[in-house]
């Protein structure tokens, strides 16, 4: 059986069983990347999950690859130390990527550019203690980060701050627990060390990444400042983007959880202990990842210590405006707005997988019509992509990949804070360019099949269960009274609903746009199979 090891990429037999087995290797010496990357580190990585192992972790690896770099990346995770302990460590910090192609093959590589797998934990001494000799070293160029955009967050729903904040404010940086806090602590290290400069990278899917990453680090110094832990010097480091620059990033690739059919073929293979976990804080994970082909990565191009070539393994590097414009594109017009409709709507058809939906017609339609019926004439374009073919790959390529073991139910969640984005964008951009809205088709068919889709009643009129979403309940008792098959009990529920503006990004009602979606969602209540009946007859002259 064969080992997922350092000492497999170099023996005799390990080498030619990875080749046996359709296995590409490092192409560079690993064991003298880990030494140089160990002894004075460049990049560091907070989130050390699926996005980054089956992507970061590989441009990195591209360069190593290609003779472009010497060191590698130094992985952490603030959040769940299992992935560490049970993921990196008995692997020698190795990863198996599974590449699923759209033609239904897989490319299989190890991933070999992580040097070191750290626990961000400030209990640990030990680890704080290297944590600081990184932080210190003039060698860091980069800190990046895939921690979701909850693990910026600083604040509870109802505004107040979350009690480890809190207390990590107060406690000040020796007790630092919140990634945020600690990743400040450490800051103060480099401060300390002689305002080193360095840059902060979210590469996180949320907008406006960097700032968020900003806002919380200030936020936190700011309060150690105040209560004596810091002096104002630190404050003006942070400030100053000489010294500590925090770019802006768009990131686009689907990294799912393991697939059982995946895990399978490796097992027939003869790779050995690739079964995933679960881990202590409940994250499905495996020594494998299994991912689709297209990505893409746009980043601010602001280093204040120099960066590696990134642009030579496919990375954007450019102005923040662009970042900005290229992330509008993606979530506003050419990707999102099409995975929400499409899984609100496969929810209550029956679907549990987007690649089947992508065989139902009148699917097929509503994304296509949605993207680029209704979707490019007002796209903001990047310049640096297309937005034309981008879409053309999402549908052509991506939603269909019959490898891709992802569900509507999963993209459905949280869509009451996905909308305003996702469609309401759209909807501002035709007001301003003074476009009718009576033009718009799928949009509105997207906007009523996901009230629709709350009333937690299937196409077939069977009980469904609604994904998770901060507003559900709220949302849901709104919609109280209303009944599949009893359209009359439609008495305007909706209106509430449509003119808030903090959902949709602004008021359907006074915008024209409400009319329209009401009937669609009466249209839908008729009866069993009314849902499918609307789609289609909705779409047919679209």
């Amino acid at each position: 059986m064969l080992k997922l090891n350092a000492a497999s990429l170099v023996s005799e037999e390990g080498r030619a069983g990875w080749a046996a087995a359709g296995v590409a290797l490092p192409a560079f010496d690993h064991a003298a990347m880990c030494a140089a990357t160990k002894a004075h580190p460049i990049w560091v990585h907070f989130g050390a999950g699926n996005i980054f192992r089956g992507f970061i972790a590989k441009l990195q690896q591209e360069l190593l690859n290609q003779g472009l770099a010497q060191k590698g990346i130094v992985a952490a995770d603030t959040f769940d130390y299992d992935i560490i302990d049970k993921i990196y460590l008995p692997f020698d910090n190795l990863t198996l990527n599974v590449t699923l192609n759209a033609n239904a093959t897989t490319s299989r590589e190890i991933i070999g550019s992580v040097a070191e797998a750290l626990r961000a934990d400030s209990s640990d001494a030990a680890m704080m203690a290297r944590f600081k000799q990184i932080f210190t070293d003039p060698a860091l160029q980069m800190v990046s980060f895939t921690i979701t955009e909850k693990g910026y967050a600083l604040y509870r729903v109802d505004g107040s701050l979350m009690p480890v904040v809190e207390a990590d404010m107060a406690e000040g940086p020796a007790k630092a627990r919140h990634a945020m806090s600690l990743v400040t602590a450490l800051l103060h290290e480099r401060y300390k060390a002689g305002r080193l400069p360095v840059a902060m990278v979210s590469m996180d899917n949320c907008s406006h990444n960097g700032e968020k990453l900003q806002t919380s680090v200030l936020a936190i110094a700011k309060a150690w400042l105040k209560n004596g832990f810091v002096d104002e010097g630190f404050l003006a480091y942070l400030q100053d983007e000489g010294r500590v620059s925090f770019p802006w990033s768009m990131i686009d690739k689907i990294t799912p959880r393991p697939a059982k059919v995946v895990e399978e073929s490796l097992a027939a293979d003869g790779i050995a202990d690739m079964a995933p976990i679960v881990t202590g804080k409940n994250t499905f994970i495996a020594p494998f990842v299994n991912a689709e082909k297209p990505q893409y990565l746009v980043v601010e191009d602001k280093f204040p210590n120099g960066r590696p070539p990134l642009e030579k393994a496919g990375v954007y590097l450019t102005d923040r405006e662009t970042v900005n414009n290229t992330e509008r594109m993606k979530v506003t017009t050419c990707l999102n707005p099409l995975h929400t409709a499409m899984s609100v709507y496969g929810c209550m058809l029956g679907y549990t997988l987007i690649c089947k939906e992508m065989e139902d017609e009148d699917l097929v339609k509503l994304v296509k019509t949605l993207g680029y019926k209704e979707g490019l004439p007002v796209v903001v374009d990047p310049g640096i992509l297309s937005p034309k073919a981008f879409i053309d790959e999402v549908v052509g390529e991506r939603l269909p990949n019959p490898f891709m073991p992802d569900a509507p139910q999963r993209i459905a969640t949280d869509t009451s804070q996905k909308v305003g984005i996702r469609f309401g964008e759209t909807v501002k951009s035709y007001l301003a360019a003074g476009k009718s809205l009576d033009t718009l088709v799928a949009l509105p068919l997207a906007l009523a099949g996901w009230l629709r889709y709350l009333l937690a009643v299937d196409d077939a009129g069977q009980p469904m269960e609604v994904s998770a979403d901060p507003m559900k309940e709220d949302l849901q008792a709104k919609l109280a009274g209303i009944e599949l098959g009893r359209p009359e009990s439609y008495t305007g529920q909706l209106k509430e609903i449509l003119a808030n503006p903090v959902i949709f990004g602004t008021d359907l009602v006074a915008a024209g746009l409400a009319d329209t979606i009401e009937a669609i969602f009466v249209e839908e209540l008729a009866g069993p199979g009314a849902v499918r009946e609307t789609l289609h007859r909705r779409l047919a002259n679209a």
